[in-house]
């Protein structure tokens, strides 16, 4: 039976340290970190994540902004509040969260938005960054899924990795983090992907499987060999007659037979999701002290 990569009691621990450094710098006379996000439209998860975002903020002694507007602001009226945030000195960072309303370009946002204030990761040049193996910011989900192997202390060096998933938020970035030379990293990367043929064959021989489609309970048994590791990135609200919230949240593994067989597996949910926040609030800690760009 896998070991349990306990998301939350990790995200739990980052999120201390950071506190702790966040006291430091007051009692050096330095500058209490400021994370701000905008928010368009009403979308229940993406206020529900927000908050989540503020509250964490709370918690480690950040100050942190939330900036809301109706789904029916024009696109240029929003690129304003970019560059007004880019502009404003006791920001160290912000987000704009995604998804926005069709008519606007989330592209055009993103590369409005200053590299240097860009803490979810998302700008080309911190993309760019990441791929030179220059210092970056490295998108929330996976600098979460590193951090998580290092804390539990997984060897990647060498290992057979497949990522199923090609999305830039996720899969196209992880394959480059793991492929590099360093720890987590030094991986063989294979990326799958909605063309490619016999993905189980894959999966199979794989030592860390890397499950980022959105297609709940993809990942069964037969796809895994014993004692891989399983990291666990989807997330879908299933219908469930039994919860009393009316639905249920699955990962894109079904969990009851690849635990059996598995070395390590993070569970959905609390394993991969708590990490967004804190890899996002450990980029703002970056961003206030310019470790990244000075």
């Amino acid at each position: 039976m896998a070991e349990i990569i306990d998301g939350k009691a990790t995200s739990l621990a980052i999120k201390d340290e950071i506190a702790e450094k966040v006291k430091q710098i007051v009692n050096d006379g330095g500058k209490v970190p400021h994370l701000a996000a905008v928010l368009v439209g009403d979308d229940g998860a993406s206020q529900t994540y927000v908050n989540g975002k503020v509250k964490a903020c709370e918690y480690v002694g950040f100050k942190s902004s939330l900036l809301k507007f109706d789904s029916d602001i024009p696109e240029e009226d929003l690129l304003e509040v970019v560059d007004k945030l880019n502009n404003e000195d006791d920001i160290d960072g912000y987000i704009v969260q995604l998804p926005l309303p069709k008519h606007i370009s989330p592209q055009k946002v993103i590369e409005r938005i200053k590299p240097e204030k860009d803490v979810d990761g998302f700008h080309p040049v911190n993309v760019g960054r990441m791929v030179l193996g220059l210092p970056a910011y490295i998108s929330a989900t996976p600098f979460g899924i590193l951090k998580l192997l290092e804390r539990y202390k997984i060897d990647t060096e060498g290992k057979e990795c497949v990522i199923i998933g090609r999305s830039d938020i996720v899969g196209t970035p992880m394959s480059n983090l793991l492929s590099r030379k360093t720890y987590p990293g030094n991986c063989t990367v294979t990326l799958c992907h909605s063309r490619t043929k016999d993905i189980k064959s894959l999966s199979r021989n794989a030592d860390i499987v890397i499950a980022a489609l959105g297609m709940p309970e993809f990942l069964t048994g037969d796809m895994v060999k014993d004692g891989a590791v399983v990291i666990d990135v989807g997330v879908t609200r299933v219908p469930d007659a039994t919860k009393k919230r009316g639905y249920a949240l699955k990962g894109d593994v079904k969990f009851d037979e690849v635990a059996e067989k598995a070395s390590y597996i993070t569970p959905v949910p609390g394993g991969v999701g708590p990490m967004t926040i804190a890899s996002l609030l450990y980029n703002t800690l970056m961003a206030s002290q310019k470790a990244i760009y000075s």
